[in-house]
């Protein structure tokens, strides 16, 4: 799990984008939309409106690549140059971007239902049966801690990208432009995707009595609990350390009514951020076969 704690090699393969002088308005766009992402990516940030963002930036960088990918002189080029191996590296990559964006989304659906079921239990609690709530924060806990080891698995097939060595060419040329700035797409949709599952990745937080004990003590103090301490973590963060509270309790005395409040709370913004990313990556993926069928129908011509 080493590679999930260091967030620069999310960004160190993103290269800038220097085209022609006189390229198509459409290679142009996808060239802003790459720079656009790319600023993004080197500014950091992993909260859930951060990656928000990114995924929207997404969608409009692929929408450009579709629109590139629809022009004849684009078309004719990458059709005439189909056994160059730089082509061969877009498609192998354009396979395994749907399987990460397929996968990712599968995860992220997992988490929005873990916390769906959290969410009435907790809620139940409040009128004193807090056995169903326990369960269900233990079964969020193992449901995060296996969804780990898949996206340990992501992010090292993402590493381990050909993109990175793939040249790119100088010459002024309708295909070397066009390779050019396809390679450029990839490769930043490699590092957002990095960026995601770094995100969904966050060390669980599980609540030990001796562990959460000692957690709780901050919070009550002060050091946790507060608002500007909750802006520094990203929602799942928060949402272990509001159930670690939670449960941390005796649940054979009074449940603290502020405790179950804090915990809906965090798990309604957790939701909310949630579903954002989930639909986001719901139409990257329908940009992204869409990408693909253009290039299989210009090399089946």
């Amino acid at each position: 799990m080493e590679g999930l704690s260091s967030k620069s090699s999310v960004h160190k393969n993103i290269r800038s984008v220097s085209l022609p002088p006189r390229s198509h308005p459409a290679t142009v766009k996808v060239e802003q939309a790459v720079n656009k992402l790319k600023t993004n990516e080197a500014s950091g940030g992993t909260n859930s409106e951060v990656i928000c963002n990114k995924l929207c930036g997404m969608i409009e960088l692929y929408v450009g690549v579709e629109e590139l990918l629809g022009l004849q002189f684009v078309r004719r080029a990458l059709s005439q140059n189909q056994h160059d191996s730089r082509v061969d590296v877009l498609l192998k990559e354009s396979v395994k971007f749907l399987d990460i964006c397929s996968n990712t989304r599968d995860i992220v659906m997992k988490i929005k239902q873990a916390i769906t079921d959290v969410q009435c239990s907790v809620r139940r609690s409040k009128t004193g049966d807090f056995t169903r709530t326990e369960a269900n924060v233990a079964a969020y806990i193992s449901m995060r801690k296996n969804v780990q080891k898949d996206i340990a698995r992501f992010i090292t097939v993402l590493k381990h990208s050909s993109l990175v060595s793939v040249p790119l060419s100088n010459s002024d040329t309708q295909f070397s432009a066009a390779q050019k700035v396809l390679t450029e797409a990839s490769i930043v949709t490699m590092s957002i995707f990095q960026s995601l599952l770094l995100f969904l990745s966050v060390p669980v937080m599980k609540p030990k009595p001796n562990r959460w004990s000692l957690v709780s003590k901050l919070m009550n103090k002060g050091t946790l609990a507060g608002e500007d301490q909750s802006k520094k973590m990203n929602e799942l963060e928060n949402v272990d350390l509001a159930l670690g509270k939670l449960t941390s309790q005796d649940s054979s005395k009074h449940l603290d009514a502020e405790k179950i409040e804090l915990a809906d709370k965090r798990m309604k913004e957790l939701e909310t951020r949630v579903q954002v990313i989930e639909n986001g990556l719901e139409d990257v993926f329908k940009h992204l076969i869409r990408s693909r069928v253009s290039l299989l129908n210009i090399f089946s011509q």
